[in-house]
């Protein structure tokens, strides 16, 4: 709603804004709701860019996401290929809405001088997830089902060839970068953030830490008929360790 947003920009009058409002889900949520997922997000975030230029926020730090990057491209992928092709087919409506941002914010940038700016992060988890087996992300949907495989004595079903592969960050370290973006990133050009590629972990591998945090000791299913989505997304965090070379990730397993 452009007119509660504008509202609340009024009653707040922030200075610096960060930008997570979307309408996101995992893999299948996506697939089912394509056009829901653009049109959803390009109204989100005209409402928020355009209420903070007309209330003359100074900056704003917008997230995007690595699923933005073309289907077909050499890795690892770097902040400068967002737009050289189709993203996969799986979440084009979002994956177009949230490459929108960074069209916008370069508008903003050279029509008013605004500092608008994007991070893109990798697979985002920790406390306060969204849990939900059909609707989000792999690790908190995989917390879930080992949880509910323990309770029943069952199997944990894995969707899809547990092949593809993914780098995740604690969502704690995300806030600190975060932070750091917010006060000292100066570029309109989006930074990814993200774990090193020798980070990357296979969601088998992420279903068997998983089910070792959770002492699950049953067995592991793969089921092959789900889709695997994207193969990859290896994402290259040069740009941001220029920048912060000490910056230190919290390991996966831990």
């Amino acid at each position: 709603s452009s007119s509660e947003t504008k509202a609340l920009f009024e009653r707040h009058k922030p200075t610096h804004v960060i930008h997570l409002a979307a309408m996101v889900g995992g893999l299948f949520k996506n697939i089912r709701s394509n056009l829901d997922f653009w049109r959803t997000n390009i109204h989100i975030n005209d409402n928020v860019l355009h209420s903070a230029h007309e209330s003359g926020v100074q900056k704003v730090v917008s997230c995007l996401s690595t699923c933005i990057f073309p289907d077909k491209t050499t890795y690892p992928i770097d902040e400068t290929m967002i737009h050289n092709g189709p993203p996969h087919s799986s979440n084009f409506g979002y994956s177009y809405a949230k490459r929108m941002i960074d069209v916008q914010n370069r508008g903003y940038s050279e029509q008013h001088g605004r500092r608008f700016t994007a991070v893109i992060p990798t697979n985002v988890f920790g406390p306060h997830d969204n849990f939900n087996i059909e609707d989000g992300h792999v690790l908190p949907g995989l917390i879930h089902k080992v949880y509910l495989a323990k309770q029943s004595g069952s199997a944990l079903t894995v969707w899809g060839t547990g092949k593809p592969r993914r780098q995740f960050i604690y969502s704690l370290d995300l806030a600190r970068l975060f932070i750091w973006v917010l006060r000292e990133y100066d570029e309109v050009e989006p930074i990814i953030l993200s774990v090193g590629e020798e980070d990357e972990v296979s969601i088998r591998e992420a279903a068997e830490a998983i089910a070792e945090a959770m002492e699950f000791r049953g067995e592991l299913v793969f089921d092959t008929t789900k889709s695997d989505g994207q193969f990859k997304k290896t994402a290259s965090n040069a740009k941001l360790r220029r920048y912060l070379p000490e910056f230190q990730f919290t390991p996966f397993r831990k």
